[in-house]
């Protein structure tokens, strides 16, 4: 990379398209989004692949010097299925990660490979269509992530990162590759189909974090807008795992990190295999294919970004006019000021269904005894922490484990107003929580951290080493120890959380 070259990350979230590059210095430099929401259609969650291509020329316009751009990559939401025929013609509407609809196939084949395989992980939503009798199945001829789509719309390449391929498929991580006995077992199980393809035909190529994986076409920089120069060398496509694991220098056995936004993930890299099989834990892997125990959960900030923009209403109705930035933070700040256990104040935040607690769908609620202290601060601190509840469960399988974590850091939109997540997340976990300057910025500065490495990597420099001496080591970042009332509120917020889940779950029954 040349003293003034640029590497672009971009990645396409559940609620933003971001642009962003960084400089020789990997700080950030420019930025650009794009806001844009799935639509529940016909009972499937979906995105508009049309609006694909507008998110990234308006994200990409934002960014400066776009000539100087040398290296890029894309990552996107994580999971789900694409199906494309023969000449890459979509079959049927993307399904997103947020989709409960595939039981029985996850079930079927985390039993046949005794392995976790979560709903929405690419494979369930395949064999579910299969068990479905779907009438486009026959004419699969690739199936791939939204990165992997975008990925290969520009550069022509049907490739995967390991990481994001780890979430359509089990991969092996002596490999780095998709399984070969679980590939065999799946192809057995459905030989009695009569279909013309078999897995592996479908499955992009895995490659790992610092192969090329192609080039930037005349057509892709086309549907850029001609904003990017043809030629331009591609990182290997990755989901947002992947990038925020790299974002948060969290790549190496014994580090984790916490994704917090729309969803929220935990990621723990592990060094050594877990001794049973969890629903509610996935095993992925980082960049480089080192396995991750992943504690993924569908519902985060999306309940209460929508209290956010009803207390912002009520501002206004009264004739203010607040920034939304402004209310976020007066409204974090003020959760600092609620009990411990938010004076009993419930909060389930379930607007999808969610794996880790084996619900289909999703019915946000507020419950209160008679007795609560139903305050804003106490009403918000556990709209915050009902953010991480469900993480919680998934934490508290892998302390049972004995799984070893030697740092946690936390990244994403929950982070943004200084202490509060952090302070939150560090009782829901009973563990340090480091965050650091770029906590914000997340997936698509990690994702232009491993377009980078690709870039400027020295023979035999590992990724780890990469980004913990050339990237880290002198970043700005702040650590919050667990306090004690917090981890006693918590606690006592999580157990009457799990009582309200009977609840929740006669509610989405119900109504």
């Amino acid at each position: 990379m040349t003293q003034h070259g640029l590497a672009l990350g971009i990645e396409l979230g559940s609620t933003r398209i971001k642009a962003v590059t960084i400089g020789n210095d990997h700080a950030p430099h420019s930025s650009g989004d794009y806001t844009w929401a799935s639509s529940y259609e016909n009972g499937i969650w979906t995105y508009d692949l049309t609006q694909v291509w507008e998110g990234l020329r308006s994200a990409v316009s934002g960014i400066q010097a776009p000539e100087n751009v040398e290296a890029i990559g894309i990552s996107a939401m994580m999971h789900g299925l694409l199906a494309f025929d023969r000449d890459w013609n979509l079959l049927t509407p993307f399904r997103t990660w947020q989709n409960t609809i595939t039981g029985p196939a996850a079930e079927e084949l985390t039993e046949l490979f005794r392995f976790n395989v979560p709903q929405r992980w690419s494979i369930a939503h395949l064999y579910q269509a299969i068990l479905n009798g779907e009438a486009y199945v026959p004419q699969i001829a690739h199936i791939t992530t939204l990165a992997g789509y975008v990925h290969y719309m520009l550069t022509g390449a049907n490739v995967l990162g390991v990481g994001d391929a780890s979430g359509m498929f089990p991969i092996d991580s002596r490999t780095s590759d998709y399984n070969e006995q679980m590939v065999c077992q799946f192809d057995r199980l459905i030989s009695q189909r009569n279909l013309p393809w078999k897995l592996r035909d479908v499955l992009p190529k895995v490659l790992t974090a610092g192969q090329e994986a192609g080039y930037l076409t005349d057509s892709g920089a086309a549907l850029l807008g001609s904003l990017l120069k043809p030629g331009i060398p591609f990182a290997p496509p990755e989901g947002d795992a992947g990038t925020g694991m790299t974002a948060t220098n969290a790549v190496a056995p014994r580090t984790g990190n916490v994704s917090a936004g729309t969803s929220i993930f935990a990621m723990v890299v592990l060094e050594r295999p877990m001794e049973a099989v969890h629903t509610e834990i996935d095993i992925v892997t980082t960049p480089t294919g080192r396995d991750v125990a992943m504690v993924h959960c569908n519902n985060c900030t999306n309940d209460s970004n929508a209290w956010v923009g009803l207390l912002k209403e009520t501002a206004e109705l009264l004739g203010a006019k607040p920034d939304t930035g402004e209310v976020y933070t007066a409204l974090y700040r003020k959760a600092l000021e609620g009990e411990p256990d938010c004076g009993g104040v419930l909060v389930c935040n379930y607007l999808a269904g969610e794996g880790v607690t084996h619900m289909d769908q999703g019915r946000p609620m507020v419950v209160r005894r008679p007795d609560s202290r139903f305050t804003l601060a106490n009403f918000f601190r556990a709209t915050l922490y009902s953010t991480m509840a469900t993480l919680k469960i998934g934490m508290d399988i892998l302390a049972r484990e004995h799984v070893a974590i030697d740092s946690l850091t936390g990244h994403g939109g929950l982070f943004k107003t200084p202490e509060v997540g952090q302070r939150f997340l560090a009782a829901a976990c009973n563990a340090s929580v480091t965050c650091m300057k770029t906590a914000g910025e997340g997936g698509p500065y990690g994702m232009a951290l491993l377009a980078a490495y690709m870039l400027r990597r020295q023979d035999g420099e590992t990724l780890e080493d990469y980004l913990a001496k050339r990237v880290f080591s002198g970043m700005e970042s702040t650590t919050l120890a667990p306090r004690q009332e917090d981890v006693d509120g918590f606690n006592a917020f999580a157990q009457s959380y799990s009582r309200l889940l009977r609840v929740e779950q006669l509610a989405a029954d119900t109504l």
